[in-house]
């Protein structure tokens, strides 16, 4: 008889977990159970494969138990038992509860035989009304026809102002605009990050992988189906021309636009989820699973400082200014950092669940954290507990962004507005000043992994699991653009001009969107 192995089991609630967007449980399962060291290709494991594989078994259970006994019919609706009562009773008792089943469902068939001889009555009573009232209406007047008002369509993107960059082979968990020219970078499970180039206008369709438009950039050498080389987190430096990486295998590269691997940063003894440059671009910040964040001096490639607050992993890091920064945990802490000093300069305890997301205001001077508590919290140095506790949402919230308007940013005569994005398919938008909610945007069906403010701020990009990209215009809170891709997004973000968006999906492909209104 086969049977399956302790390895392909793991393997199978890993994947069931990646395609669930259970990210962190993922990371932290794979690590646990060595799933890097498996042999099982990736590639033959189709999608949902766990659900299948368990739907299987509950079917044969069912079938073993139903065509076991004598009175049962080969065309028999086999829908007596309950997947709980598989997975509890053995098919002695299955047995037993399908003739009691059955018995109770004669009586009830029984039952609906004689309604339904009652509403055939009912029927034909119904039938000689509508006779009547047909007869009065020839002689009366019609009814008047009540026009409800259509709500207003989303300017759906048409498939000309869509350009699909394939090449990745497995999902695409993060994307970025390089902030100074045309190029994009995208993060695949496929052991890569990817370089595009984006030439004025759009092409049309799809856009294969030509030497002359994209760079891969590989993290491990030869192929491999080796998870723990996934690309979890990018980002660029402000003058665009370097690209950090951050790996599953706990190590930061530095590459440049060319393609070329300049530096790797080795220390973590775990996968890292989150990784920022300073402004100057002299620091760069890595937040890992082994629950410590590292400063990296750039130029000299080697570790400035390492950082071990935290009782749980790190799953967001962001600088305050270009020598101090916040870490956020699956402690419920979050730790304000500074470069030099061996103890931290601020504590903000207040969340009951993990802290999914740290970002700092334009200014520096409110830092925003959200959680799988269901809150959002606004933060000051001035104090120590927090100054306003958002609580709106209805399930964990895992993003938000501030918008590139208030104090410190380049709108600076425009109100600062906080989106946070939930697994309630919502987007909510706060005004800050007063910890107000100022209004729910509505159009997603499945969780919100990203939103992304336009540069002007007058927008706002949201990627969702339902395969949508919703654009908001920030004026009447309504869908001015959408986009239904072929897989889950889990990242959106708007290049320096504000003309394109860029969404990375979870069926291996990255999309960027003509924005024009």
């Amino acid at each position: 008889m086969t049977s399956i192995t302790s390895v392909e089991l793991n393997y199978l609630v890993f994947r069931y977990l990646q395609e669930s967007g259970f990210t962190h449980s993922a990371f932290a399962l794979g690590y646990e159970a060595g799933i890097n060291k498996c042999t099982i290709d990736g590639n033959m494991v189709p999608p949902a494969a766990l659900i299948s594989f368990v739907q299987k078994g509950l079917q044969y259970l069912e079938m073993e138990a139903n065509l076991s006994n004598s009175d049962a019919d080969a065309d028999e609706d086999f829908s007596l038992l309950q997947p709980l009562d598989l997975i509890t009773k053995d098919v002695r008792e299955l047995r037993q509860m399908i003739k009691e089943r059955k018995k109770s469902l004669q009586k009830e068939r029984d039952k609906e035989i004689e309604k339904a001889k009652e509403k055939e009555k009912e029927k034909e009573k119904e039938k000689e009304r509508e006779t009547e009232r047909e007869k009065e209406k020839e002689l009366g007047a019609e009814p008047m026809d009540i026009s409800v008002p259509s709500t207003s369509q989303a300017c759906e993107i048409s498939s000309s102002d869509v350009m699909i960059l394939e090449g990745h082979a497995s999902e695409v968990c993060a994307c970025a605009w390089s902030p100074t020219g045309s190029l994009l970078a995208s993060g695949s499970g496929d052991s890569t990050a990817r370089i595009w180039t984006i030439a004025e206008g759009t092409a049309r369709s799809s856009m294969q992988n030509g030497p002359a438009n994209v760079l891969v950039l590989k993290h491990v050498k030869g192929r491999t189906n080796e998870k723990s080389k996934d690309v979890t987190t990018l980002d660029w430096n402000g003058e665009g021309t370097l690209l950090a990486t951050g790996s599953y295998d706990g190590q930061a590269r530095i590459w440049s636009t060319n393609g070329e691997l300049k530096s790797t940063l080795s220390k973590h003894k775990g996968p890292i989820f989150s990784l920022k440059w300073n402004k100057k671009g002299d620091f760069l910040l890595t937040g890992s699973c082994d629950k410590t964040a590292i400063v990296w001096d750039v130029k000299a490639e080697e570790w400035r400082q390492q950082f071990e607050f935290h009782t749980g992993p790190i799953l967001d890091v962001d600088w305050r200014n270009n020598v101090s920064f916040a870490t956020s945990s699956t402690d419920n802490m979050i730790y304000v950092c500074k470069v030099g000093e061996t103890r931290p300069i601020k504590t903000f305890a207040g969340h009951q669940g993990e802290v999914n997301c740290v970002k700092w205001d334009p200014a520096g001077q409110l830092l925003a954290s959200c959680s799988d508590d269901i809150s959002a919290k606004i933060w000051s140095m001035k104090q120590e507990k927090y100054v306003y506790d958002l609580r709106e949402h209805t399930k964990e919230i895992y993003t938000l962004r501030w918008s590139p308007t208030g104090p410190g940013s380049s709108n600076p005569n425009e109100q600062l507005v906080l989106a946070s994005a939930s697994f309630d398919s919502t987007v909510k938008l706060w005004d800050v000043e007063v910890g107000k909610l100022l209004c729910t945007l509505c159009g997603h069906r499945d969780p919100v992994y990203s939103v992304a403010f336009s540069p002007n701020g007058e927008y706002l990009a949201s990627g969702s699991l339902d395969r949508c990209i919703n654009v908001w215009s920030l004026k009447d809170g309504n869908i001015v653009k959408k986009y239904t891709g072929n897989g889950g997004i889990f990242e959106v973000c708007w290049n320096k001009e504000g003309d394109k968006i860029a969404a990375c999906f979870a069926n291996n492909t990255v999309c960027v969107l003509d924005f024009r209104m």
